[in-house]
């Protein structure tokens, strides 16, 4: 059903996205800057990753066709790549690598083209978010209402993950350094379940018997 559609696909997204982890590395990136400047850097770097994860969705598929991988076999590779990253999220080693692609970039150069590079990439839309994408429009199968469903949601969590820029202070400190390591493991335990779905979706399509 459609309905079950949706809900997956936004369950799928914003536990990928993580709108809140998120917002703690955006004050990490930003960190000197004027309001105006983060704002205009979480705006940007939302379009961005939208405009990413809607080309993994239209594209992503044919582009599986042009190299002879099928559907089931990137589900299968897709659901375990997914659950590679709850674990992360799990374990707490997640947060590091991202902080630790966050410090780099800093580094190389802290504000020309930030919203794109680590912002939009490869925190916002990174693997797990192009796998999933490319995952969810493989479920559509082709029907238009499902497609642009997809579309609308991957808008609405790259708008959540917005509005979690523009309050990441005040997100910071209500939730502190506890409530956010609490979330990020909750939600990795919800990917990982959605993740061995993706992988059993997979089997049972290239097994003569269906599970259940």
């Amino acid at each position: 059903m459609l309905i079950d559609y949706i809900t997956s696909a936004l369950a799928t997204l914003l536990v990928v996205a993580d709108p809140v982890l998120m917002s703690a590395l955006f004050l990490g990136i930003t960190h000197g800057m004027t309001r105006e400047h983060r704002r205009e850097v979480a705006l940007r770097g939302s379009i961005i990753a939208f405009c990413i994860l809607l080309a993994a969705g239209l594209g992503g598929a044919k582009l599986l066709d042009l190299l002879g991988i099928s559907l089931s076999a990137f589900r299968i590779a897709g659901g375990l790549l997914l659950l590679s990253a709850a674990a992360e999220m799990v374990f707490d080693r997640r947060s590091e690598r991202l902080k630790s692609t966050v410090e780099q970039a800093i580094t190389v150069d802290h504000v020309k083209n930030i919203a794109a590079f680590p912002l939009a990439i490869p925190l916002m839309a990174g693997p797990g978010a192009i796998t999933a994408m490319i995952l969810l429009a493989g479920r559509a199968e082709g029907r238009i209402t499902w497609l642009v469903s997809l579309y609308g949601v991957a808008a609405l969590v790259m708008a959540a993950c917005f509005v979690a820029f523009l309050m990441a202070e005040r997100i910071s400190k209500l939730m502190g350094v506890t409530g956010r390591a609490v979330l990020t493991r909750l939600l990795g335990i919800i990917l990982a379940a959605l993740a061995v779905q993706f992988v059993i979706d997979g089997v049972s399509a290239i097994t003569p018997w269906h599970l259940n």
